[in-house]
């Protein structure tokens, strides 16, 4: 396979061909009797269903035979050209992510929070949580310690600092809301704008989300997450095999987010997949909270090998100061330079808990600002128009930082949505598209923060009733155990039933046109028996169907990008190659069904022709799905939003197609045949376009509960349940699309996380549900 012997699966097509030559000769033997065009207009229906029957396992055929040369092809190992396009594209795809996402939480603006940063000092009392020196550092042979600063408004030096490493490997560590995830991407974007073209591309992922039991090996866990995330690197342009490649020869830096919302023998069992999967080349950015991280690593018995560690030092009341003044107007007013003055003569406090308060009137307010998110939560509430900030010094109202931060947290939502309106201009993308009550929003976001912390998964997944940060949309139906067995019962019978009525009212009044109209007038039950077996057929699909609903909410997400632009060949070409097809067979047909007397009707020639005609556009209708799910090169990445809107156009572009195949296999054969017998009228016309819109619904319905990748309908199921209990809004993507936006989530790949993991936990605790 591997030596370019690809050609046996298109023995399949082979066989499908001729089994299509077959059932032609079936098919048009009877329009050389002597009943000609007459026999042939009443047996349209019965024609209109042998070409659907001919085209589907042809085109079924078809597509296989080429996805599996396409797999043979590809098990190849990718050439050098295939892997530096790919790592390219990656990094572009990558640089466009995270620059969008950093500008959505203002990191620049006006600067980076200067937070300082440091290698942890050596400490008796204490695991070490770095590597020898001289593992990481071979500068430092000489001092035999490593000791780094760095400042996250100064974030190239850190980077110089990082290329230097033997390794370059990196654990970022610090308490709650102290910028970690922050610093992370900050790295991540300096590494890729001066990245050279032999280094490897950074890529950050939630490390919550590596199963090390499926997947032991770093490199295939990031390679299988790329293939996801990134859809582009699986675009015909590229070997399906360039996401392993690029991670399997080092074109990769993991940059692994959050090591602490993983429980706690998950995370020895990181460390000690890490030190294993890690070689001498590869690189790494982890990070995790002290506490965890200490946790873990002693559980494994290892540090991170050959990695540096750095750890947060607390914002200093002037810094905070400085940082506030620059995102206040030139004049803020006599209320904000008090305040301003009063923090900053506020002595430094460090990152303790935030019961202990630094002495003087602004020290609750200077133990708040000592940690980024404090920093961030004071100037979204209070900098907006028309806030005081002159109770931040009272002592009445905030006695301790706990309740300053809580009161932060309350008022963050009605401040976010009132300082920034709705626009629909595509070019304000940064502002949420709808306006929607602070009050709902809090209550919609309390419920997502306690279903993420108190979620059980009903479909065995791996959350199994875990804390979790990731919100997948597509695993709501599972989490929240919206499919009960009621609902899938309910479901069943709804599909059975319907599915059943639909054939049995298809094939019976298919019949008793044909009966009545064509053949005995006076015959009232005509249609009665196939319409039992159309009855019967309805019941067995309905039931097997059915009994896939279950299945519905453990479906990952497929993909469809409907956009023609860039790539309207791939759409248009197998148009005009499945008609020259059809019109091929069908003139072969002709040729080989010639009179007694040795001559050709060319009125057949036209039916013929015409159903060649009608195959090659069947056969192309079919093909659309597959142009859809193949990504392009210029494929974007795939936010959560595009995830779910991708799903649902796969589900209804199936059911589209499928009944747009069913109705033009069937009514211009029909009409055709019969304008050509004579015995076309406004009755038949109506009658014809009544049966075409039947087995347009039927086929569209069967083949749209039958597919794969349907999450969107578990989706679908999940959110409506829950939008009657008041729990969350019935549109729920577009809503967390609209959080995300003001800045309250933020989007890792296909993935929502709320913006810090602090703002999740208060929600969840104060969270009320609906009565």
């Amino acid at each position: 396979m591997r030596n370019g012997k690809v050609w046996w699966p298109w023995l399949a097509v082979l066989a499908a061909v001729v089994g299509v030559l077959v059932l032609a000769w079936v098919t048009f033997t009877p329009l050389t009797d002597n009943g000609g065009l007459q026999v042939s207009a009443n047996r349209a229906q019965l024609t209109g269903g042998f070409v659907l029957a001919a085209a589907v396992p042809l085109v079924l055929a078809l597509r296989w035979a080429r996805q599996r040369s396409r797999e043979l092809v590809a098990a190849a190992v990718p050439g050098p050209e295939v892997v530096a396009r790919a790592k390219e594209l990656l990094a572009g795809l990558v640089a466009e992510q995270w620059e969008d996402e950093a500008r959505r939480r203002s990191l620049d603006d006006p600067y980076p929070i200067p937070v300082r940063w440091r290698t942890p000092a050596p400490d008796a009392h204490t695991p070490a949580v770095m590597d020898h020196p001289d593992l990481i550092d071979p500068t430092t042979a000489s001092t035999g310690r490593v000791w780094w600063t760095a400042s996250s408004n100064h974030i190239a030096a850190l980077s110089v600092r990082f290329r230097r490493t033997r390794r370059g490997r990196l654990v970022i560590l610090g308490k709650a809301g102290t910028g970690k995830t922050t610093l992370a991407i900050q790295l991540l974007l300096d590494l890729l704008a001066t990245r050279t073209t032999g280094e490897p591309v950074p890529v950050l992922l939630p490390v919550a989300g590596w199963d090390t039991e499926q997947f032991p090996r770093l490199h295939d866990w990031v390679a299988d997450r790329l293939a996801r995330d990134y859809p582009a690197l699986r675009s015909p342009d590229l070997s399906t095999g360039a996401a392993h490649a690029l991670t399997g020869r080092g074109h990769v830096l993991p940059v692994l987010d959050g090591l602490d919302e993983l429980p706690p023998p998950a995370q020895a069992n990181v460390i000690s997949a890490l030190n294993r999967s890690l070689g001498g080349d590869d690189q790494l950015i982890l990070t995790s909270r002290t506490t965890e991280f200490t946790t873990a690593i002693t559980a494994a018995g290892d540090v991170v090998n050959s990695a540096a560690v750095l750890e947060p030092l607390p914002l200093s009341p002037a810094a905070a100061a400085d940082y506030l003044t620059h995102c206040l107007p030139p004049s803020p007013g006599p209320a904000w330079e008090q305040t301003l003055t009063a923090l900053r003569t506020t002595p430094p406090t460090d990152l303790t808990p935030l019961q202990q308060v630094p002495p003087g009137p602004a020290g609750v307010l200077a133990r708040v600002t000592a940690t980024p998110l404090g920093l961030w939560l004071l100037r979204t509430v209070y900098t907006a128009p028309g806030t005081t900030p002159t109770d931040l010094t009272d002592p009445a109202l905030f006695p301790t930082p706990a309740a300053l931060q809580a009161a932060l947290f309350d008022r963050l939502i009605p401040a976010l949505i009132t300082t920034r309106e709705p626009r629909k201009d595509s070019a304000e993308p940064f502002r949420p598209r709808h306006r929607h009550d602070p009050c709902d929003t809090r209550r919609w976001l309390g419920y997502l923060a306690h279903h993420l912390i108190n979620q059980t998964d009903s479909s065995g997944g791996q959350e199994g009733g875990q804390e979790t940060r990731d919100f997948a949309w597509w695993r709501l139906a599972a989490t929240t155990r919206a499919m009960t067995l009621t609902t899938q019962l309910a479901l069943t019978v709804t599909i059975t039933l319907s599915l059943a009525l639909m054939w049995g009212l298809m094939t019976g009044f298919v019949d008793w046109v044909e009966n009545r109209y064509f053949e005995e007038k006076d015959q009232f039950l005509g249609g009665f028996p196939l319409g039992i077996l159309g009855l019967a057929f309805g019941l067995l699909a309905g039931a097997y169907f059915g009994s896939q609903v279950r299945l519905w909410a453990r479906e990952t997400p497929g993909y469809a990008d409907l956009r023609i632009r860039n790539r309207p060949a791939g759409l248009f070409r197998p148009l005009v190659k499945y008609c020259a097809i059809g019109l091929t067979t069908a003139l072969a047909c002709w040729l080989a069904q010639p009179t007694e007397d040795g001559t050709y009707e060319s009125s057949l020639l036209v039916i013929v022709a015409w159903y060649g005609l009608i195959f090659g556009a069947t056969a192309w209708l079919l093909k659309i799905p597959n142009w859809a799910t193949t990504p392009a090169s210029s494929t974007l990445t795939v936010a959560p939003i595009d995830s779910w809107r991708a799903d649902r156009n796969l589900n209804l572009l199936r059911i589209t197609i499928c009944a747009l195949a069913g109705g033009l296999c069937f009514w211009p054969t029909a009409v055709l045949l019969a304008a050509l017998a004579g015995d076309l009228d406004t009755w038949g016309a109506l009658t014809w376009s009544a049966q075409t819109l039947l087995l347009a619904l039927t086929c569209g319905l069967t083949v749209g509960v039958a597919g794969r990748h349907r999450a969107w309908w578990a989706y679908l199921i999940a959110t409506r349940k829950l939008a009657r209990a008041g729990r969350l809004p019935p549109q729920l993507m577009p809503f967390l699309d609209d959080c995300h936006r003001l800045g309250l989530l933020r989007a890792v790949g296909p993935i929502y996380q709320f913006r810090h993991a602090e703002l999740q936990d208060h929600l969840a605790a104060t969270y009320q549900a609906p009565p």
